[in-house]
């Protein structure tokens, strides 16, 4: 009998794989250009306000332990934020502060799902969505957004879905902004969804993570804004908004007053509780920057839009490149192109991934640790003349693998 339970299993990722391969290769020598990590801290230093906000917090002394699921200071900040921005109405008890998303999705999953248990993912998906669904030995359900429509969702297809499971799922999961794709659904496709699923009975969730990161004229929905009454939950943080991903500050939000909505928002502080508590210094620092509103809006907007210069930069030079198909992003930092097969000598995602990083020194990430097997990642933070060599080198590593 192994020491290992059977769960653990599930607790890895081809990433990780593919992180060892590029050390290896590091260590012979290669010079490797990493376009696989949506860290934004890494090229767009965390704003001064937020800073200047730790450093103050740390000076006042807030270094002790705070309430489990989360300082009163930081859920006033969460509940003005998403009553300015969204018109959302909700308590404190509505909200419970994570050590980021990642524990985030950890609880909703052991909150929800048994062995046996339906979860519907929508592909492309965050890659640690399924890895918990299996860790709580939990099914994953997926339906596909259509990257022949912006990724958008077809909402028949999903109905239809839903009317072949024997067992209806205990949620469904939304991403919105999307990673990996950078696209943004539709007010209209939204509002169908969440219909969708209150007609049967499914929790619907949003991950909003990137909600200020959307650019273009592209006009941004919060789940909040075309579900109240509906039961669901919105998930959020400061990693990206505030550029502090380091900090591990993650909030869930559950706005509704029926009764599966307390009932998962008292369960959520349970579980909370086990873990005494997240960072105070953090905490004080992200709910003291949420307020100064006025500073937040400018440097949020200021990198957004560098961000989106890169963002359109990648893709302008990915379009020259016939041997991928690449949906233009509204949000977020990411391009996920899609491979043509048909016209390469390549068999995989895992074989393009490789064989860019062994022959080009560029590190992409595969689409299948995010369901999408034909595809790849490519996060557009670096320096434009970064992006520029390396996805040069993509499409000239595609001409030289044609068919």
């Amino acid at each position: 009998m192994g020491i290992l339970s059977k769960r653990s299993k599930f607790a890895d990722s081809i990433f990780s794989e593919e992180g060892r391969y590029a050390d290896l290769l590091a260590k012979e020598g290669e010079r490797i250009t990493s376009l696989d990590s949506g860290d934004p801290v890494k090229y767009f230093k965390t704003p001064d306000y937020v800073i200047n906000s730790y450093i103050k917090a740390l000076k006042d002394g807030k270094t002790f332990y705070t309430k489990g699921d989360g300082l009163a200071d930081l859920k006033d900040a969460v509940i003005k934020r998403y009553r300015r921005m969204y018109n959302a109405d909700f308590d404190r008890d509505s909200v419970v502060v994570t050590h980021g998303l990642s524990e985030g999705i950890s609880m909703i999953n052991s909150a929800f799902v048994d062995r046996g248990d339906n979860v519907m993912l929508f592909r492309p998906y965050y890659m640690q969505y399924p890895v918990y669904v299996n860790m709580n030995e939990g099914k994953v359900i997926t339906q596909d957004y259509n990257e022949d429509n912006d990724w958008s969702i077809e909402i028949d297809a999903v109905r239809k879905g839903i009317s072949k499971l024997r067992k209806l799922p205990k949620y469904m999961m939304v991403t919105n902004p999307n990673n990996p794709t950078g696209t943004v659904l539709p007010r209209r496709v939204l509002k169908e969804l969440v219909d969708t699923a209150n007609e049967h009975g499914i929790f619907i969730i949003s991950d909003e993570i990137y909600d200020e990161m959307v650019f273009g004229n592209v006009r941004y929905t919060s789940i909040s804004e075309v579900a109240k009454g509906v039961p669901h939950m919105i998930m959020n943080g400061a990693s990206k908004n505030f550029d502090a991903t380091g900090f591990r500050i993650g909030f869930l939000i559950t706005p509704g007053k029926d009764k599966k909505s307390i009932e998962v928002k008292n369960k959520l502080i349970d579980y909370a509780l086990t873990r005494l508590c997240v960072n105070t210094t953090a905490q004080y620092a992200i709910a003291d920057a949420m307020n100064n509103q006025r500073v937040h809006n400018v440097e949020t907007r200021r990198i957004a839009k560098e961000i989106e210069k890169r963002v359109m930069f990648s893709f302008k030079l990915l379009s020259e490149n016939e041997y991928v198909k690449t949906v233009k992003p509204h949000a977020a930092f990411y391009l996920f192109p899609k491979i043509r097969f048909d016209m390469l000598k390549i068999k995989s995602d895992k074989d393009f991934v490789y064989r860019l990083m062994k022959d080009k020194g560029v590190w992409v990430r595969e689409g299948s640790g995010f369901g999408a097997p034909d595809h790849f990642r490519i996060v557009s933070l670096a320096p434009k003349d970064i992006l520029e060599d390396a996805i040069l080198k993509i499409n000239d590593f595609c001409r030289k693998n044609k068919r």
